[in-house]
């Protein structure tokens, strides 16, 4: 038998007999890692540890203190085991596919009786006790008849068209976790015990059409997620706990702020409540906009395709974009318009009017752009997701040379931004050329290089996101951290050689030679849409008073002190101040209780001491008791806090 040579990480090599498997190198290395061993790494691949080496490899051992890739594997087997357990317990259940996805895993089930809750309690328990029996996992490669013959004769049939619809050259890889069987990848843990036994949990079960098409059969999938210790799943529960307490859709209704219907799907109702936070952020941006040299502009919202297609969108971005047909009243044939999906060509076409000098730049652009985009109706949700929005968006026109400045100038004014509407930390992505893009490789070198250049004179604190730039241009995005730990993409800054080509864009250069701008695209919030459901269940929708819709309710006692509650808010109301009076005849404590759950900042309560003392008894929202103020310095506390940040 002939020798093989594995590399280890830290470079040493060690030689075995050809045949070798990942378990007996970690068993030769030390016992405590062969304990711990959990999978391997062959030539930078993560393997199984039961399947023998034949050549030389760079070669290590994966444990669980090599969190992403222990996960990975806990994911998979916690999927082969839940199918396992499903059909111990209904033996009739045929089993289809189960993959890891973010937070855990899923399996789809072919059941003619549906999963119950109480169902997913007994499949925990069957997990339980599959992972006590510490069951090896065992795998061969089979021939395709082989394959084929012993899922017909088992009755799997989604198994045989599976295998039938795996190219031809491809092995068939077979896995045994016991004595149960599945078809798989791989790779997979050494035995069943090696799954956190009080690390996972089945969370819920949905439809899914095999195979995604309608017009098959409906099967029942079961999601689960599962970690590597209880205390991280605990803290994912609690989270996901809170992230439902924090809906966005949920505490829209329940504060009336918008709504959806079928009529108009992804596009948002909004209401006067949601209104009036739509309204206080739009205004607090345009002043931080304004203060930071930005000149704001409008463009059309319908625009022929022929620009679309100069700029490239048409080519590119075709398919999500919403197309109208006119006649023209002089013209034998359709004119083809779009609704612009995005503001950048005509920002151009302002750019492009009158000749610009290079004593003009850098230009910063500014419109809250209405745009449309199809979306799939199954992608919708809420606010995050949707047809019709509105960005903050900007294109700043500069030179090669201002990339840098202009860079750092948007990363402070993003940072202050943030830090106003709630958000102390964020983190940077440098994403570069994607496979489908526009422009040479020359230009997009430049590009990147002038772009990460920029972001390194103010951070090296960023990720690089391989292939994940925009089509026109690599891009840095900016992702939030909310109170609850979750990550949201929002910010973005884009630097485009190629658009400004595209559309003819230029200026004359100091030598007076004519020069293409250098166009950056950006954004802080994203769209209003998205960052308002981000700001509602960062929030809790107990938003500062400045932004809140509802800031201030006055509530009588009795109903002596309605008049001293009118005017009340009439001052409130004549110092810019959102007040509204309570005059109902209800006992103070429930009209507190309702205001309170409905999220207002400040109740002010009145009776008739406060009428003959011109006073007020204020409660703040999530503060126990009050404080009787005299009703001037109430208002002027008020006033202070209600102003605009920035």
């Amino acid at each position: 038998m002939t020798d093989i040579t594995l590399t280890l990480p830290d470079g040493a090599t060690r030689t075995y007999p050809s045949g070798t498997t990942g378990a007996d190198v970690a068993a030769d290395i030390s016992k405590s890692l062969a304990k711990a061993a959990i999978a391997c790494r062959i030539d930078g691949e993560l393997s199984d540890l039961s399947i023998p080496m034949e050549a030389n490899h760079g070669f290590g051992i994966v444990t669980a203190k090599d969190t992403a890739e222990a996960l990975e594997l806990v994911r998979h087997d916690c999927a082969h085991i839940m199918a396992r357990a499903v059909q111990e317990i209904w033996p009739d259940t045929k089993v289809t596919i189960g993959p890891v996805i973010e937070n855990g895993f899923y399996y789809d089930f072919d059941r003619s009786e549906p999963f119950s809750t109480e169902d997913l309690e007994r499949i925990e328990k069957t997990m339980r006790a599959i992972i006590d029996k510490r069951d090896p996992v065992r795998t061969e490669v089979w021939d395709r008849p082989r394959a084929i013959a012993h899922y017909k004769a088992n009755n799997e049939p989604y198994k045989v068209e599976l295998i039938e619809g795996i190219p031809g050259g491809e092995p068939l890889r077979m896995y045994w976790h016991g004595e149960w069987q599945d078809l798989c990848r791989g790779p997979h843990l050494a035995h069943t015990g090696q799954v956190p036994k009080d690390a996972f949990k089945l969370t819920t079960v949905a439809g899914a059409y095999w195979r995604g098409d309608s017009d098959r059969a409906m099967l029942q999938r079961i999601y689960g997620v599962a970690f590597l210790n209880k205390k991280d799943l605990d803290a994912y529960l609690h989270q996901r706990a809170e992230a439902e307490k924090r809906d966005h859709r949920k505490l829209g209704k329940a504060l009336e702020l918008f709504h959806f219907q079928e009529e108009a799907p992804g596009m948002v109702f909004w209401h006067p409540n949601g209104w009036a936070i739509y309204r206080a952020l739009e205004d607090y941006m345009r002043k931080r906009l304004t203060a930071s040299g930005y000149k704001e502009i409008r463009t059309p919202q319908v625009v022929d395709r022929k620009l679309w297609e100069k700029s490239g969108h048409w080519d590119k971005y075709r398919e999500n974009m919403f197309i109208t047909e006119i006649d023209e009243e002089h013209a034998n044939e359709k004119r083809v318009n779009a609704l612009k999906p995005m503001n950048c060509p005509c920002h151009v076409q302002i750019y492009n009017q009158g000749l610009k000098s290079y004593r003009d730049l850098p230009l910063r652009l500014a419109e809250f752009g209405s745009c449309h985009r199809y979306e799939p109706s199954g992608s919708l949700s809420g606010l995050m997701r949707v047809r019709g929005f509105v960005q903050d968006d900007a294109h700043i026109f500069c030179t090669e040379d201002q990339i840098e400045a202009e860079t750092a100038a948007f990363i402070e004014l993003l940072s202050s931004i943030y830090k106003d509407l709630g958000f102390e930390k964020f983190d940077i992505k440098f994403s570069t050329r994607p496979e489908t893009r526009v422009g040479s490789d020359e230009v997009w070198d430049k590009a990147e290089s002038a772009l990460e250049r920029a972001v390194q004179r103010v951070t090296n604190d960023y990720e690089i996101d391989p292939g994940e730039g925009a089509f026109y241009g690599p891009k840095l995005d900016f992702k939030l951290t909310d109170a609850i730990g979750r990550e949201w993409q929002c910010g973005t800054l884009q630097a485009d050689f190629n658009l400004p080509e595209r559309l003819d864009a230029e200026y004359v250069a100091e030598d007076g030679s004519k020069k293409r701008p250098v166009m950056m695209h950006r954004a802080i919030l994203g769209s209003f849409e998205r960052f308002i459901g981000i700001l509602i269940e960062n929030t809790a929708a107990r938003f500062p008073l400045w932004m809140s819709p509802r800031q201030v309710v006055v509530t009588t006692i009795v109903s002596d002190a309605d008049e001293y509650a009118k005017a009340v808010v009439d001052t409130l109301r004549a110092m810019g101040l959102r007040a509204e009076a309570d005059l109902r005849n209800e006992k103070i404590n429930y009209k507190v209780r309702e205001h309170s759950n409905q999220a207002v900042p400040y109740i002010l309560a009145v009776g008739r001491k406060e009428v003959e003392e011109h006073t007020v008894a204020v409660r703040k929202l999530g503060e126990k008791g009050q404080q009787v103020m005299n009703l001037d310095e109430a208002v002027a506390m008020l006033c202070n806090e209600a102003e605009m940040p920035g």
